[in-house]
């Protein structure tokens, strides 16, 4: 029996190390507040948005009717980069399960955003939190 050459073994294990990291950075969103921004991150996708300049943000059962730019669909996800085909408008998509309520923000007057997460309860704890900062932002004094 010949033995493989060391290269083959180490480029095997790689590769699986490769798609295991992979994997893992999309298999959940990933999201953070931290010095008045909103961070959301799922592998190759990151959003990065001030909650100063979110214009409004609510619950939606559905997301609509739109053209994928890039990104990928499997099974209850949706994550990437979506063309809305009624505003012809970028929007940005982070959905962990297609069958539970999502949030829909808005941002510079016409940068969609729709997000959720695994946890129903992980996404309402945000979408409150968002919301109050919101309505902080509406109360404040110009």
């Amino acid at each position: 029996m010949k033995k493989r050459h060391w290269f083959w073994n180490v480029l095997i294990v790689l590769t699986l190390l490769t798609c295991v990291f992979v994997f893992v950075i999309h298999y959940k969103n990933w999201h953070k507040i931290e010095e008045g921004e909103l961070k959301i991150l799922s592998g190759i996708y990151y959003q990065k948005i001030p909650i100063s300049e979110i214009d409004s943000i609510m619950f939606v059962a559905r997301i609509p009717e739109m053209e994928r730019s890039n990104g990928f669909s499997w099974a209850v996800t949706e994550k990437g980069v979506f063309k809305d085909s009624l505003t012809e408008t970028k929007v940005y998509v982070f959905v962990d399960d297609l069958r539970q309520q999502k949030i829909r923000l808005v941002h510079n007057d016409s940068l969609k955003l729709f997000l959720n997460f695994k946890d129903s309860l992980e996404t309402q704890k945000l979408y409150h939190l968002l919301n109050e900062e919101l309505l902080a932002k509406l109360e404040a004094p110009n």
